[in-house]
């Protein structure tokens, strides 16, 4: 990994301080600059959960990718510069009660200065910065609010706050997970009728204003809390979007 290509990539051109306001600016640059995407599944290329692979798509080739990938190889990023980060298996509420399985999810955890942080630049719509982790407070960023508390004496559960509401987002345990440990339901993800990445095409960045995402019917622009749906009529116009809204072309 070329740190130097990968800060360019994020849009990170300052120096290398290893504190709390780094690991937070390095998490927002990283949200902004590399979209959440699931196209390699659309246009049938196998994602493995290779690191080297995973660079060259990202870092050289401008691309986005799905949690696998992008927490994954942040997950390089900030142990290079010296963080104390480990990958951890989440499992996303699916909105009927229940949860996915085990390697549903990854995301990061960070250990600095006494406290631990949930990191996540591979859930989509989610928390802007890092989310330290206790059980008392509701933590406001610029997407929402958010609050954790346990599930049971295993998992984690990590809220979006919503009207005074909990609305699960997914759980988790801090065990330290090795990559290689979430390739079957990477596969899963990419094969599966029963996942949702299988479902249709989808291309999500946030934006100073608000965000943009693109799917098979339209593309959303969302600012300043108003949403401007655009009906995608043809591949042609979904090819054009895709470049002149997130820099990706498909070859």
């Amino acid at each position: 990994m070329n740190l130097k290509s990968y800060l360019k990539r994020i849009n990170y051109h300052k120096d290398l301080v290893l504190n709390k306001a780094l690991l937070f600016e390095l998490q927002q640059c990283h949200l902004k600059n590399v979209p959440f995407e699931n196209l390699d599944i659309h246009y049938n290329r196998v994602i493995e959960l290779d690191l080297t692979a995973i660079y060259n798509k990202i870092v050289e080739h401008k691309r986005g990718g799905f949690c696998y990938e992008l927490n994954g190889l942040f997950y390089s990023l900030l142990k290079e510069i010296g963080f104390d980060v480990w990958m951890v298996s989440g499992r996303v509420y699916n909105g009927k009660g229940g949860y996915g399985q085990e390697y549903d999810h990854l995301a990061l955890m960070v250990a600095l200065d006494g406290d631990h942080y949930l990191v996540d630049v591979g859930f989509g719509k989610f928390s802007s910065q890092p989310l330290r982790i206790n059980f008392e407070e509701e933590l406001l960023d610029d997407v929402g609010c958010f609050k954790f508390d346990r599930l049971d004496e295993n998992y984690w559960r990590v809220n979006e706050v919503i009207e005074g509401e909990l609305v699960p987002q997914y759980i988790f345990s801090p065990q330290k997970r090795a990559l290689q440990e979430f390739q079957e339901m990477c596969t899963f993800h990419q094969s599966s009728p029963a996942s949702h990445f299988t479902q249709k095409r989808v291309v999500s960045l946030p934006t100073k204003e608000g965000r943009i995402t693109l799917n098979d019917q339209q593309f959303k622009i969302t600012k300043q809390g108003v949403t401007e749906t655009i009906a995608i009529k043809n591949e042609a116009q979904f090819e054009a979007v895709l470049m002149d809204q997130f820099a990706i072309k498909i070859i």
